[in-house]
């Protein structure tokens, strides 16, 4: 029996697709492609290979260990968290339809990765690797379709703060602006970041929509589209990427940490969700009564009501992101309930049909 990794590569028309990418490598004069994955705590993790081998690994992938899904971070006690030193290497296999050209160097380009338990591995070799967070996401999405008819739709608005830089190149205490929200003044400052920013996501295929300036030092919020949950996903990754090169090249440090500083505002990033059936949205309102969702949406938000705590610990994952839940006052909700466009409560109805 083929194994998931024999499918993937075996896919139909994926080896057109494969071909595809080579054209492009060719006449664009892509020297270089990072073959990338997110890992559970969102960082892209993965290799660089020369352009000419794009075949082979587009074929066998690249092999990286178990633990660079976790980050090869260890716990407080100094364990590793996931996978340490002695598990076995991931194969890495491009997704060709997400090969893209990095405006900021175009001879690199870079291209999203599945990752699969080693081939030679004695129990479930060649099979999808569990800690895979991008791969577990497309694979739960399809299969929610394929039981319910439904697919989720998500949007994210994410925060970030612009930091100044010290001489040594290392982010300081101290934000580009001053911390007043909303404010256009404040906003043009960082124009030329912003545009950078803008620049670059669309070439990328971020449908960048609008932003704001927020009441943080130096901290602002740029939209994209919304999509399917899965290519939101990937875009959210390129964004940070995107941030962190425009970061680079004008002498500023993107801090997305949820609180760099007490007493202020931190970063959020609000995720707006659907569920939908085709093109039809399932949580719009059935009754006169806009500010309530379909009995469907109704049900989803008991579901998510009722598994907050878990939801929680994903969506504030870390040390970090609880200093922004306890340092209260400043519109981290820290109520387990929802309302309409209010934004005390866990969950926020913020426009008939999205949560």
């Amino acid at each position: 029996m083929a194994t998931d990794l024999e499918r993937f590569v075996d896919a139909d028309g994926r080896t057109d697709a494969v071909k595809e990418v080579r054209r492009r490598i060719d006449a664009e004069g892509i020297q270089y492609v990072y073959y990338q994955f997110p890992s559970v705590t969102g960082r892209i993790m993965g290799k660089g290979v020369p352009a000419q081998h794009w075949e082979t690994t587009a074929q066998k992938g690249f092999q990286l260990v178990y633990g660079a899904t976790a980050n090869l971070f260890t716990d407080r006690h100094g364990n590793y968290i996931g996978y340490g030193p002695e598990a076995a290497e991931l194969v890495g296999v491009p997704e060709p339809e997400t090969f893209e050209t990095l405006p900021w160097d175009p001879r690199v380009a870079r291209v999203w990765c599945i990752c699969f338990r080693n081939r030679e591995e004695r129990k479930h070799g060649g099979a999808f690797l569990s800690s895979d967070c991008r791969g577990n996401l497309k694979r739960m999405q399809a299969e929610f379709e394929k039981d319910t008819g439904l697919h989720l739709r998500a949007g994210t608005e994410p925060e970030m703060m612009w930091l100044k830089l010290q001489p040594d190149g290392t982010p300081s205490v101290e934000g580009m602006t001053k911390p007043y929200c909303y404010h256009i003044d404040q906003f043009s400052e960082l124009q030329p970041i912003i545009h950078k920013v803008i620049e670059y996501g669309q070439k990328l295929g971020l449908d960048m929509i609008q932003g704001d300036h927020e009441d943080a030092p130096g901290q602002i919020e740029l939209n994209f589209g919304f999509d399917r949950a899965e290519r939101t996903a990937d875009n959210l990754s390129t964004f940070r990427q995107v941030c962190k090169a425009v970061g680079r090249e004008l002498g500023a440090f993107p801090c997305f940490m949820p609180k760099p500083f007490m007493g202020v505002s931190a970063n959020g990033c609000h995720h707006n969700i659907s569920l939908w059936e085709g093109d039809v949205n399932a949580f719009m309102p059935e009754t006169d009564d806009q500010q309530k969702p379909s009995q469907l949406g109704l049900y989803a938000i008991g579901g998510i009501l009722e598994h907050l705590s878990a939801l929680t610990a994903i969506t504030a994952s870390t040390v970090n992101s609880y200093r922004r839940l306890w340092d209260t006052g400043f519109w981290a909700p820290v109520f387990a309930d929802w309302g309409f466009q209010n934004r005390t409560t866990a969950l926020r109805v913020s426009a008939p049909g999205r949560f």
